[in-house]
């Protein structure tokens, strides 16, 4: 990508992944957010500018739970959106209490940052379900 072109898909896309990346690295400096950018999930704005993303990223609690992230789909399916679905394993005390199924709609602006991000979470029970169910 020169200065003077637009953010191409596969740029969009590696903004994407970078921020999905993050999930489970906490390390947020490489992920292309714009000052502005807000996070919406499931109906909630949980973040308030690009700065403030960042930090839950590396430090939030709710992400410090993520373990792995596995199944990841990508596509920009319109101009300046890229719709990710993936699987979230969550590690407490070395058990998967919680895999979550994320779907997350970005939106990337022609220099390839990321403005926002809207998350639908469905949560279900984990691994450690299933041992304890077969005893």
């Amino acid at each position: 990508m020169t200065p003077d072109a637009p953010a191409d898909d596969a740029t969009r896309i590696a903004a994407a992944t970078a921020y999905i990346d993050a999930l489970v690295s906490h390390r947020a400096a490489d992920v292309p957010l714009a000052p502005d950018a807000v996070r919406i999930e499931v109906g909630i704005k949980t973040g308030f500018s690009g700065a403030h993303i960042r930090r839950s990223l590396e430090g939030g609690p709710q992400f410090k739970v993520i373990g792995a992230v596995r199944d990841l789909r990508a596509e920009v399916t319109e101009p300046g959106v890229v719709d990710t679905r993936f699987l979230l394993d969550t590690v407490v005390l070395g058990t998967n209490p919680v895999i979550a199924e994320i779907t997350e709609r970005f939106y990337v602006d022609d220099a390839g940052l990321i403005t926002r991000i809207e998350a639908k979470i469905r949560p279900r029970l984990g691994t450690l379900f299933d041992r304890l169910r077969r005893g």
